[in-house]
């Protein structure tokens, strides 16, 4: 029988690579099943986003579930609301990506056709998505018990921008989903929780892996890439 492209390739031997980082850290340092189990689903949905594959949805399902609980035990507030985020957008992602598949649907990348924005567009989200986080760093100072707020709101906050942008296939998002990633590798290592931070290690090395990818072997059509220039 033969193996999805997304298992075979240097792809297939990268999510390999990232499954057994993640179950080396968890046997190192134990911490629960459920931080491991998490961080497998999580290490199977961003490297096929990274190779533009549809089943990064499923997986992100299952991932966004157990983080949502992993949130609630350290108190991670605002990593609880993203999360409710993340879900509902997992079924945009889905409609999204259908209708933006390519001909060359069978490979694990070039399946979607992806679109640029202009680099004034992409410094207006970025200085929106700043100032929003200050804005959510002080509110969750204010009126919760959040155990660190103002990394919580920089790392929530600008992942909605991301998401968003991942949703829509646009290529920008691996810039924004490197710097949360290295954010939360410092919110994990204080909560001392060092199979997510193996987690959140190999996802910043996957979203340069991404942006690669992307860049390789999913070639935006002239209309899309034009849609924001």
């Amino acid at each position: 029988m033969k193996r999805p492209a997304w298992l075979t390739g240097w792809g297939g031997l990268f999510l390999v690579v990232g499954l057994l980082v993640q179950l080396i850290a968890y046997l190192l340092a134990p911490t629960t099943p459920l931080a491991l189990l998490s961080g497998m689903l999580g290490i199977c949905s961003v490297v096929l986003c990274s190779q533009g594959n549809i089943w990064t949805f499923l997986f992100g399902f299952g991932q966004i579930l157990t983080y949502a609980w992993l949130c609630w035990q350290e108190r991670f507030y605002a990593g609880i609301a993203m999360n409710t985020f993340y879900f509902v957008s997992q079924f945009v992602g889905l409609w999204t990506w259908s209708q933006r598949r390519t001909a060359d649907s069978e490979q694990s990348a070039g399946s979607i056709a992806t679109r640029r924005l202009s680099p004034a567009l992409f410094a207006s989200i970025t200085l929106i998505s700043i100032a929003l986080s200050v804005l959510t760093g002080w509110l969750l100072c204010r009126y919760t018990d959040d155990s660190q707020p103002w990394l919580d709101a920089f790392t929530t906050v600008p992942a909605i921008a991301a998401q968003i942008l991942l949703v829509l296939a646009y290529r920008e998002q691996w810039f924004y989903w490197l710097a949360i990633d290295i954010a939360y590798l410092a919110l994990w290592m204080r909560a001392d929780n060092w199979s997510m931070v193996m987690q959140y290690a190999f996802w910043c090395i996957n979203c340069i892996y991404g942006l690669l990818s992307w860049n390789r072997h999913i070639a935006a059509p002239d209309s899309a890439s034009q849609d924001h220039s």
